[in-house]
């Protein structure tokens, strides 16, 4: 089973339709959906509830949540979970301007935790000028993993730039995952990441993800399954290609409690 963690239908500089991400999605086995900044959050997340509707065994969408500003209450998320059918919240800490253990947050994990909501922190590149960098960093995470300690956490795109700290964040926290999702045209930089999870022990803590509509799911499995051939006129270490494969074919969903 393939599963794409790192999607989205709409985000800020891109243009996708529903149409398209069903289509460039049809060589994985599910998707995860990531509701978008780029509008009103509650306007976000009613549209991406409208599009894991009409396929819901392939389509499993998170909505967005700013925990200063938005509902954090456990009935509202009841609501969201049951009613909307989104599977888990995405938080956009740097972008949005709030530190990751700031209390509001907290109380946000608390509800979070409760309901079994997985939480994808997407505090990667591209930042805009306005972007708190200081909010990006992995390490931020250390504190709502050693306090929630059953509540799923996925560092979106491995924490980039911050890779060394997601790393070990995966190696320090069993509910601490983190989403390998790759721009198949940065070799040394896809190259480093991989080998570097691997002399660290924490691939098995990985999901596979291609960030679409960014990067497609297709060029990213073939870069992925090409890895050792990336560098092959060196001498530089490998990584043993069923260990790729396990990425690529872990089954994300029933790692993450998410029912299909």
């Amino acid at each position: 089973m393939i599963v794409d963690c790192h999607t989205h239908i709409s985000c800020p500089g891109c243009k996708i339709t529903p149409d398209d991400h069903y289509a460039s999605s049809a060589t994985v086995d599910a998707c995860l959906i990531l509701g978008s900044p780029d509008n009103a959050n509650q306007q976000s997340n009613r549209q991406l509830s409208d599009y894991v509707a009409r396929n819901p065994q392939k389509m499993f969408g998170f909505a967005t949540v700013n925990p200063l500003t938005d509902d954090i209450s456990v009935k509202y998320w009841a609501s969201v979970k049951s009613k909307m059918k989104l599977c888990g919240a995405v938080l956009y800490c740097c972008g949005q301007g709030y530190h990751p253990a700031h209390s509001k947050a907290m109380q946000f994990y608390e509800t979070a935790e409760e309901l079994n909501l997985p939480l994808f922190f997407h505090n990667t590149s591209p930042f805009s000028p306005e972007s708190v960098l200081d909010y990006a960093r992995p390490y931020l995470l250390d504190e709502i993993a050693r306090r929630f300690k059953t509540l799923k956490i996925i560092i979106g795109a491995m924490g980039r730039p911050f890779v060394s700290e997601t790393i070990c964040m995966l190696a320090k926290h069993e509910n601490v995952f983190g989403d390998l999702t790759i721009d198949p045209d940065k070799v040394w930089e896809v190259y480093n990441i991989v080998l570097a999870s691997y002399e660290n022990e924490v691939l098995g803590k990985l999901f596979f993800g291609s960030g679409q509509p960014i990067q497609k799911p297709q060029s990213c499995l073939e870069t992925l399954l090409g890895f050792n051939k990336l560098l092959s006129d060196t001498n530089l270490p490998v990584v043993p290609r069923e260990k790729i494969r396990e990425i690529i074919e872990r089954d994300s969903l029933s790692v993450l409690g998410i029912e299909r």
